[in-house]
């Protein structure tokens, strides 16, 4: 695997702060409209010089009170989760080469990112696309200051994945019961006793874990899910030792309307700092939700780069709320994020060129337009 690791040139480039990606062309190109593409810089000087940031030149005098009022309980710095490389790739139907989401990977590294799902320790039967989680997470080990939390269904996704060298396990169960059982093939309940004596593994192992709620809105079976129903499964997992817990919108169907309630019901019985959210793109409602979430307090958000993403059996789930969208936005509420969005784009028009398709970031569609308009001049 050593062809595959992060060794050589490559490597010293692709973490070096100071350094470029390889597909320098791309980014010399983004280099004409940015005079800097450092972290919580702006995006495009020709709008806004580069040591500003975007809340500067969004505030004034005329609109503080505004401001205070409507964004003053928004998180000074948000923590991104990155779910593209496992959450945005297990629904191809094509094969991603393991060479391919490596390079994703490194280049996800590189823009700054400091969480990264990289994949599941699920049974290649049913997701057929993470078969080679071994060799991912063999490239992946010496990397140091990021962290890479790998999805484990049971003792034994548990076990594999700690002889691969995961530090870090997360464990996914449904606030619906249908889903739960087409997903996972089990009731909630079993599915919590099952993550129980996960959760009893890794806590001999100091290994944190990480709670995935999905369907925390509606369910493509059921349809909309109480939030009371949303906060037991929040609440038996922050019991059983989840460090962290995110709440998904899977099939997209959430809008403020319905996630205030829920995040109201989860927050009475989970501390705040321990939520995280997650929501899919399906009706155009995530970056509303996730304002919402972070006037709420929430200061963690789940995304995927270009909007990659779909779970397998939750019919009409499409692309996860592209991080680049996720960054533009943090950026315009001067949110510190430490990740650069140049180098993040980089990196998903790296795995767009492969799957040979378009972008599902706007962000990234606009900009590269900006761009190509740019090079015409």
């Amino acid at each position: 695997m050593s062809d595959l690791g992060f060794s050589g040139e490559y490597t010293k480039q692709i973490f070096s702060c100071r350094g470029q990606t390889t597909d320098t062309f791309w980014e010399d190109s983004l280099s004409k409209r940015t005079k800097s593409l450092g972290r919580n810089r702006t995006v495009c000087d020709l709008w806004f010089s580069p040591e500003r940031q975007y809340n500067s030149q969004c505030s004034n005098k005329d609109g503080s009170d505004e401001k205070n009022k409507f964004l003053r309980d928004i998180p000074k710095f948000v923590k991104i989760v990155e779910v593209g490389p496992r959450d945005g790739l297990q629904n191809e139907k094509n094969v991603v080469p393991t060479s391919v989401k490596i390079e994703l990977i490194q280049r996800l590294v590189s823009s700054g990112l400091p969480v990264i799902e990289p994949t599941s320790f699920v049974s290649p039967k049913w997701v057929p696309q993470l078969a080679d989680a071994k060799d991912v997470m063999e490239a992946i080990g010496t990397v140091e200051g990021v962290r890479f939390p790998v999805l484990t269904p049971n003792l034994k996704g548990f076990g594999a994945a700690v002889a691969a060298g995961a530090k870090e396990v997360a464990i996914f169960a449904s606030a619906s019961e249908s889903f739960s059982k087409s997903n996972i093939n089990c009731t909630i309940e079993d599915s919590l006793a099952r993550y129980r004596d996960v959760a009893r593994a890794a806590g001999k192992l100091s290994i944190p874990i990480r709670g995935y709620i999905s369907c925390v809105v509606g369910c493509p079976v059921e349809g909309p899910v109480a939030p009371s129903k949303v906060a037991y499964v929040a609440r038996e997992l922050y019991g059983m030792g989840c460090s962290e817990i995110s709440l998904g919108d899977t099939i997209g169907v959430g809008t403020p309307g319905t996630v205030v309630p829920m995040l109201e019901a989860v927050m009475a019985v989970v501390p705040l700092e321990k939520l995280a959210v997650h929501f899919h793109d399906t009706y155009g409602q995530a970056l509303s939700n996730i304002l919402l979430s972070l006037q709420m307090g929430i200061s963690t958000v789940d995304s995927s780069v270009s909007g990659l993403g779909g779970c397998p059996y939750a019919k009409g789930a499409s692309g996860n709320v592209a991080t680049e969208d996720v960054v533009y936005m943090l950026n315009g509420l001067g949110v510190k994020t430490n990740v650069d969005l140049g180098k993040l784009m980089s990196a998903g028009e790296f795995i767009c060129k492969h799957l040979a398709r378009p972008s599902g970031s706007k962000t990234a569609v606009a900009l590269s337009r900006i761009t190509a308009d740019a090079s015409k001049i």
